[in-house]
């Protein structure tokens, strides 16, 4: 049987068919479903256009694959819009699957299944990090989840809230940490366990882009980002070289998407503050998530 998961995400809308035991096909576009909507409550049509024409997309790769089940998510952005229903009946009308809103720690307990499958349980418990455009998860346990959070920033949120100078002016970029901290004190808060974690998991494309950044990739290349281990030195040097550039430079670095250049900043803030406020050495890149527990799911 071949089953298939889509998640709408704040940034990106990504696609992964499986038959249980092999990956079939895995796609990532960049949606930006969640533009502007911190400010508005509303998703904006041009932004629910974009998602709506990838869906259209991802249906016909679904056809080709001969998919059988499919369970479509939706997170932060359609969390905060007054109208997602816009966006989950046209979505419902072309993959046949309503979007299914799910809270943060829903969407958390996920992203811990699919990103800790593959890990050795002796090196827990694990702290899984998934920073998303909107919010930001976070899970601690070994083979479950025994703590889960969602806080409210993601790569858009603090891009749109706080890095309105092109490049950042080191007063943004301040801010947008030290506001990082003050939710990284209530993760602290609700989910003491975080204080026994031996390894430190981060997923989606924030993180995959800093390791690509780091490495050098010319082009995407799963392999080599899956289970790359990201050193705190090198995501505070990534993140200081992308924060000191201005977009029309940015764009240039190899492993950086030119559609992820304008909120890669704002994603970087909250990595290197996780890592500085928990005093995390490394960053254990994992390349699965949410896509794999949704997937895992349905067999």
């Amino acid at each position: 049987m071949n089953v298939a998961a889509v998640d709408c995400g704040t940034n990106s809308t990504r696609l992964l068919v499986s038959d249980g035991t092999h990956s079939l096909e895995r796609l990532m576009r960049i949606t930006r479903l969640g533009e502007g909507v911190d400010a508005t409550g509303r998703l904006a049509p041009q932004a629910i256009d974009r998602t709506v024409a990838v869906l259209r997309e991802y249906r016909r790769v679904m056809d080709r694959l001969g998919v059988d089940k499919v369970r479509i998510t939706a997170t932060s952005a359609a969390r905060d819009a007054d109208n997602r229903n816009d966006f989950f009946d046209a979505a419902e009308d072309i993959v046949g699957a309503r979007p299914e809103l799910l809270p943060g720690a829903e969407e958390g307990r996920l992203s811990f299944l699919g990103a800790t499958a593959e890990l050795d349980p002796a090196d827990g418990p694990f702290l899984v990090c998934d920073i998303g455009g909107g919010s930001t998860e976070f899970v601690v346990g070994t083979t479950e989840p025994d703590g889960v959070v969602s806080v409210d920033v993601g790569c858009v949120r603090v891009t749109e809230k706080f890095l309105h100078s092109d490049p950042p002016t080191p007063e943004e970029l301040s801010q947008a940490i030290s506001v990082v901290h003050v939710h990284l004190e209530d993760v602290a808060r609700e989910v003491p366990a975080v204080k026994e974690v031996r390894r430190f998991v981060g997923l989606a494309g924030t993180v995959a882009t800093m390791a690509a950044v780091e490495i050098g990739l010319p082009e995407y290349d799963r392999d080599r980002i899956h289970h790359f281990v990201l050193t705190r030195a090198a995501a505070e040097d990534v993140f200081r070289t992308l924060a000191t550039e201005p977009l029309a430079d940015r764009v240039w670095n190899p492993g950086l998407e030119r559609d992820r250049a304008e909120v890669i900043v704002g994603g970087a803030a909250v990595l290197v503050a996780v890592m500085r406020h928990f005093d995390f050495d490394a960053c254990l890149v994992s390349e699965a998530d949410i896509l794999d527990g949704l997937v895992a799911s349905q067999l």
